[in-house]
């Protein structure tokens, strides 16, 4: 099967920038320690603390995250300082859990094998690139974390669906994937949940916002549109908990740290909730990253809302527009690529 709309994955990029900066942050206390942020690479790890927040060190963090099952890393795709404090998070956990996996929303079920053989020295890295269609950022924020792995004989789940699958999901909804053949139909979790809630009402805003600055569609296709984005959007999100769950089945006992998306997990929805179906009773935390209002004086709470267990404090990306003008050149662009992109639609 074959899908060419490329539309959904960009836009999801997109979400996972925009969602951090409006839910996490905010100054609504005390600061959260008082050293700044001095440059780009730099991070602060900020556990929950009554209605505030402390700093807390990697090594701090992975003592009170030794006994979970699951951690979920939530992160900032292009954002290098988050990469590293993933990277330190890891390390720590590792050293007090030897029994540990990395799960990865950044690989895809179809190329395990390929993730494995890199591991095992099998095949280099431009193959595990190329045949495992690693992210184009994967050389300076993925690659520590695997090499790690690597070096530590540690698994390394591809945990997510084919983007190609995906994107026809996208296209024609939910139903497609029991167009798949059967050696295919297991890239995708054997069940979805894309029941209203608030997940669905949250991606929902979002795509009626994205919508806002694009094209005019009429009411009954933007409701129809909207649908199989969400249900394209939990074909991740349950494949990637489905891969996570049934590796703890094989392994119990074994600890499981899973790198995504924040979007993906904020407020323990998403990925975390549709865990959570499957296996209720593992112990799971949550790590955020949010944006410093002002990086030479950090002030935050932990928002509730989110139900974070730690934050990772990060300087605001720069601004990809200054100009209306640039903006508009640049959503043109976009908008020409789109169309290109999904002009042929799906086909076996």
């Amino acid at each position: 099967m074959l899908c060419y709309d490329l539309s959904y994955s960009s836009r999801m990029r997109r979400l996972s920038r925009t969602a951090i900066a409006v839910g996490l942050v905010a100054a609504l206390g005390g600061p959260a320690a008082s050293q700044s942020l001095p440059d780009f690479d730099s991070f602060m790890i900020l556990r929950a603390n009554g209605g505030g927040a402390a700093a807390a060190s990697a090594e701090q963090a992975a003592n009170a995250l030794k006994d979970y099952d699951v951690v979920f890393l939530g992160e900032l795709h292009d954002h290098i300082a988050g990469h590293l404090a993933e990277m330190a998070l890891l390390r720590a956990l590792h050293a007090r859990v030897p029994r540990i996996a990395l799960s990865m929303e950044q690989f895809e079920r179809d190329v395990q094998p390929v993730v494995d053989d890199y591991l095992a020295g099998k095949i280099g890295e431009e193959t595990l690139k190329t045949k495992g269609r690693a992210w184009s950022n994967y050389a300076e924020a993925y690659r520590p974390l695997v090499e790690y792995a690597k070096d530590h004989a540690l698994p390394v789940i591809a945990a997510n669906a084919p983007e190609s699958v995906v994107r026809c999901v996208a296209q024609e909804g939910a139903g497609f994937l029991s167009t798949l053949s059967p050696d295919k139909r297991g890239w995708a979790a054997a069940e979805l949940h894309a029941e209203d809630g608030p997940y669905k009402k949250k991606f929902l805003a979002f795509l009626s916002d994205d919508t806002a600055h694009g094209e005019t569609r009429d009411t009954e296709t933007a409701t129809d549109a909207g649908e199989r984005s969400f249900a394209a959007q939990v074909t991740r999100d349950d494949t990637m908990a489905e891969s996570i769950a049934n590796y703890l089945r094989a392994n119990p006992g074994h600890m499981v740290v899973h790198v995504t998306g924040a979007f993906h997990v904020e407020a323990r929805l998403g990925t975390i909730e549709r865990l959570k179906m499957r296996a209720p009773n593992l112990k799971v935390a949550l790590i955020l990253p949010a944006l410093a209002d002002n990086p030479q004086a950090p002030a935050m709470t932990m928002d509730k809302a989110m139900r974070a267990d730690f934050a990772i404090l990060l300087r605001p990306e720069p601004e990809s527009y200054v100009t209306d003008e640039e903006r508009k050149t640049a959503e043109a662009g976009e908008a020409l690529r789109i169309r290109a992109a999904t002009s042929g639609g799906c086909k076996s």
